[in-house]
């Protein structure tokens, strides 16, 4: 049980961390939207694996939209 809580702790944080500075990149307009695109795909990859391990069906269902639309940004933005 310890070990769930510890994970999920740390894919709560890192995630959001990268979704802060993913759309801190995309608002700056400052030509680093590949970039900002690949940390929207790496944080709900990371707040996908919060949804396994809680087993929040809506949550990774969210995750697996935002996993989408980084990867039309990247093919958009390359």
């Amino acid at each position: 049980m310890m070990e769930h809580a510890f994970l999920i702790s740390v894919c709560e944080k890192v995630g959001s961390a990268l979704a802060i500075l993913y759309a801190l990149l995309i608002a700056s307009n400052t030509g680093n939207e590949i970039l900002g695109f690949s940390l929207l795909l790496m944080s709900s990859g990371f707040f996908a694996l919060w949804a396994v391990i809680d087993r929040r069906l809506a949550f990774l269902s969210l995750q697996m939209f935002y996993a989408i639309s980084a990867v039309i940004g990247l093919v958009r933005w390359a």
